[in-house]
């Protein structure tokens, strides 16, 4: 085929500039948000069997939860009895052990522990 294009004497459709410029506009590109495409969706009939993303369930893990720290993010093996603050080594205990309590009971509602006991 490519022979036979070559030998017309006529270019692809993908590099003729003509086409390139036909699709250029000066009007901005909108995208949509999750959002707008959940709320479109449920406006339009659809079949059962139709798959869209309001329709994608999943089911809970088998897996455990991951332990992160509290901190810094990385995989936390410990956690202080006291503050029940996940920590990763030693170098974040010494900062955690620094922080006053409402700080500490921030970073247990981001987590969404239960508060202090104690």
């Amino acid at each position: 085929m490519n022979t036979e294009i070559q030998t017309l004497g006529q270019k692809p459709v993908f590099k003729s500039t003509s086409w390139f410029l036909s699709r250029q506009t000066t009007k901005k590109r909108t995208w949509k948000g999750l959002k707008q495409i959940v709320s479109s969706e449920k406006s339009l009939p659809w079949s059962e069997n139709v798959v869209h993303y309001s329709s994608i369930n999943t089911p809970p893990s088998f897996l455990p939860p991951e332990k992160l720290s509290d901190l810094s993010g990385l995989s936390a093996p410990y956690t202080d009895p006291q503050t029940r603050l996940r920590f990763a080594n030693k170098e974040e205990y010494t900062t955690m052990i620094d922080l006053p309590m409402d700080i500490t009971a921030g970073y247990l509602a981001l987590r969404g522990a239960t508060s202090i006991v104690g």
